[in-house]
């Protein structure tokens, strides 16, 4: 695995609340980008944690439509048809992983987040949005949040999933 400095920064110590949110933010992100690192596609489709079908590629396919999700669809209100989660396969982003399109599916992640960070730019945090079929509001504030917290679990189960592909560990 590279070092995780080639993907990530520390968030920062002191800061504006926008500041703070968006360093804990990429600081999560990168961490996802250094655990799956370095590994071929058969590597990172590789289900390593049975009876799951969870792997390194499913969280970089399953953070991407989330990106997405949140910041495309629910933030910004844009009428976008979602890739992974479909009716016929709604674990699509776990389930459908091929190892010939690790690259791509690298890129779509990466392509996701510059959108998301393009999108919430312009927004206040007190911005309020509500989801596609939904009545409550959230704010985008909330969002950050939720965001920092869904990368940070997936990034748990990365250390686990990467440990059992290669025996490399992270922090």
């Amino acid at each position: 695995m590279s070092t995780a400095d080639a993907f990530r920064t520390d968030p920062p110590n002191l800061g504006g609340e926008r500041e703070l949110l968006q360093g804990f933010l990429d600081f999560h992100r990168g961490t996802l980008l250094w655990k799956t690192s370095g590994l071929t596609g058969e590597e990172l489709v590789r289900a390593s944690t049975e009876p799951s079908t969870m792997s390194l590629l499913g969280l970089i396919r399953h953070l991407a439509e989330v990106e997405r999700y949140w910041f495309q669809m629910c933030l910004a209100g844009r009428p976008l048809q979602l890739e992974l989660w479909t009716e016929e396969h709604p674990d699509g982003d776990f389930d459908l992983v091929d190892p010939a399109r690790a690259e791509q599916d690298l890129a779509d992640l990466k392509a996701a987040i510059r959108t998301s960070d393009e999108l919430a730019a312009v927004y206040s945090l007190d911005h309020t949005f509500k989801r596609p079929r939904g009545d409550a509001e959230y704010s985008l504030r909330w969002l950050y949040i939720h965001m920092v917290e869904e990368y940070a679990r997936h990034n748990g189960h990365a250390d686990l999933l990467r440990e059992r592909v290669d025996g490399l560990t992270g922090e």
